[in-house]
């Protein structure tokens, strides 16, 4: 049986908290379990935010600023490596990870205060390294860390938790090969297990509800994947 469970008493997350030994502190973890960590909590504990104040916005972010303040649009613009779209202020850029997403992952909600931005990890599977080194059972048991963030969908209205750093879990089920109950061989089936279980977490941990962290239990998943498995390779991206 698969259960999440919210990890609730977390106190707000500052620079330079030890995220791992507070969530230890906060739910008794088992072996096997994953345990889900958005990525707010993560960048603000690593000191990735950024005041508006310390932002000079250049020409190109007060061209495509719109109604947003260019200094917002600056702080995105510095996070891409890319623009993929814009439009009337909204901003899709590819991040340095090789994730496209809106604002190019930088973010004003969930921020520690008026006037910062919080921005994505610089390596988000290096911090879930990290995450999962202080969450190791103290009997030897293992867990899986899974550091999440709300991404848009082409095609599909609505956001929904994705993966973008783990560590000590399979990210992919690669199906193909397998045959179906009709005799069909998959040709190209792949299971984004990770983003499953970042979305599944997501329920628990809820948007505006301050649980920056979810324990997702009963699956079997340990292995040694990466975050950057399921980044498009350029490639095969059909809308580059």
């Amino acid at each position: 049986m698969i259960s999440v469970l919210p990890v609730e008493g977390l106190p707000e997350i500052r620079e330079g908290d030890d995220l791992g030994a507070l969530i230890s502190r906060a739910v008794a973890l088992e072996d096997a379990d994953v345990v889900v960590v958005a990525q707010k909590a993560v960048s603000k504990a690593e000191g990735r935010v950024v005041r508006l104040d310390e932002v000079v916005p250049g020409e190109q972010a007060r061209a495509l600023a719109g109604e947003r303040d260019p200094r917002h649009t600056q702080a995105i613009l510095d996070e891409s490596v890319r623009v993929v779209r814009e439009r009337a202020g909204f901003i899709i850029g590819e991040a340095r990870h090789g994730f496209v997403c809106g604002s190019a992952g930088v973010d004003a909600s969930n921020a520690p205060e008026q006037g910062t931005l919080v921005l994505l990890p610089l390596d988000p599977d290096a911090s879930a390294e990290r995450l999962r080194a202080r969450l190791r059972e103290p009997d030897g048991g293992q867990v899986g860390v899974v550091v999440s963030d709300s991404f848009g969908r082409a095609w599909r209205l609505g956001t929904t938790d994705v993966a973008i750093g783990t560590a000590g879990i399979r990210v992919l089920l690669d199906l193909q090969g397998s045959v179906d109950p009709a005799g069909y061989e998959l040709h190209a089936t792949q299971i984004a297990v990770a983003d499953e279980i970042a979305a599944a977490a997501e329920l628990a941990m809820r948007k505006l509800a301050r649980v920056p962290a979810a324990v997702v239990r009963g699956l079997d998943v340990a292995g040694e994947g990466s975050a950057q498995e399921l980044v498009m390779p350029a490639e095969r991206d059909l809308f580059r």
